[in-house]
């Protein structure tokens, strides 16, 4: 029996699925608004979760040889005085940690599921659900039906507004960021992999994501950037003057720039009904400052398609995964934004604190820690 698959999104979390339900032995179908298959753009962190996760998929090899695993780093103040230095041992997270381009991550995802699989310039505007069998509708009047509707379109999605009328909006953080790729500035870190810096009401990182690559982001509280003010050059211009000179040179040196104001949604009861549910930012957007925004909706793509997999009661495989997946990424939507309160405090005290935190804390107990985060987090894709 040929069942099919709608996938709403052509990001990392419906490319994910798409692998993911292929593989199970649905036919994939997956529908995106934008005109262009490819994804632009900045960096991500890969934890060991989001590698295994990858290795299920058939794509991690790729993935790894086109990232970078950092070892070396120092987080510093944005005047470059050293808070710490530190050398990651090899293994310590139980699994590669990798930083990688997005395009890096998006392409091999997108060359393994085939351009031929992603409807483009298909702006979903809804779906009706007749309990077993599920049918978009799309502007300009296309429809497509299917057996099963996975929602994996982002913060804004419109399958999870469809669920979900009466939701409030996604909100500000009350963080704004500016985030770079460059190629070609490596010598500007030296013998470094990372820097990292914490100031009052700024953290900036810069990490080798490639051969040639550094990715690089500078968080702010929003207070300290004019009302209005969302150019991203306008605002280095602004900041940089904090910094020392390895920020100055590198971000100097870059032209891919984006200005993103992080927004924040409560987590919600349910995220599906009869043969529809949701994954990734769709479901559960996560502030960057939790590192596992990719790896969830990848961990999420590999959940869904084992619940899927063989001849199982649809709706009842679908609320399966949400009761796998809905608590584990709560969790950590909580402790993204606590984590992006501490470091984006501008409370002089809680910042003397928080540098002491840093300068005291060794390597390994922060490291074994991050290991119990992904561990709740949903690591039980851990198979060769």
């Amino acid at each position: 029996m040929t069942r099919t698959a709608l996938i709403v999104g052509a990001g990392i979390g419906g490319l994910s699925a798409g692998l993911a339900l292929r593989e199970a032995g649905w036919t994939i179908r997956i529908f995106e608004r934008s005109p262009s298959p490819r994804e632009l753009g900045f960096g991500l962190a890969l934890a060991p979760n989001a590698i295994a996760a990858l290795r299920t998929l058939g794509v991690a090899d790729v993935v790894k040889a086109r990232s970078f695993e950092p070892r070396r780093a120092e987080v510093r103040r944005p005047d470059g005085t050293v808070l710490k230095r530190a050398e990651l041992p090899p293994e310590v997270l139980g699994g590669p940690m990798i930083i990688a381009l997005r395009p890096a991550l998006h392409g091999a995802l997108l060359e393994a599921v085939g351009v031929d699989a992603v409807a483009l310039e298909n702006d979903v505007t809804g779906f009706t659900s007749t309990g077993t069998r599920v049918t978009l509708q799309m502007a300009g009047g296309g429809v497509a039906d299917g057996d099963v509707l996975i929602g994996a379109d982002g913060v804004g999605s419109v399958v999870r507004r469809a669920m979900h009328p009466d939701e409030a909006p996604p909100r500000s953080s009350g963080i704004v960021a500016v985030r770079g790729a460059v190629h070609g500035a490596l010598r500007h870190l030296g013998d470094l992999h990372a820097v990292y810096y914490l100031g009052r009401g700024v953290e900036s990182m810069f990490v080798r994501a490639s051969d040639t690559g550094i990715y690089w982001f500078l968080s702010m509280a929003r207070a300290l950037v004019p009302a209005g003010m969302q150019d991203p050059r306008a605002i280095l211009a602004l900041m940089s003057p904090r910094f020392d000179s390895t920020f100055r040179a590198v971000t100097s040196a870059t032209d891919d720039l984006r200005f993103d104001e992080l927004v924040d949604r409560d987590s919600i009861p349910f995220w599906g009904k009869d043969a529809v549910t949701l994954l990734g930012d769709a479901a559960h957007p996560l502030l960057p400052h939790t590192g596992q925004g990719a790896a969830q909706a990848i961990v999420d793509a590999v959940t869904v398609g084992e619940a899927l997999r063989g001849d199982v009661d649809v709706e009842r495989a679908l609320r399966a995964y949400e009761r796998e997946r809905l608590s584990k990424t709560a969790t950590l939507l909580q402790q993204g934004r606590r984590t992006a309160r501490i470091m984006g405090t501008m409370n002089p005290l809680a910042c003397y604190v928080r540098e002491a935190v840093v300068r005291m804390i060794p390597v390994k107990p922060f490291a074994k820690f991050y290991v119990r985060i992904n561990r709740r987090a949903g690591t039980d894709v851990n198979r060769s």
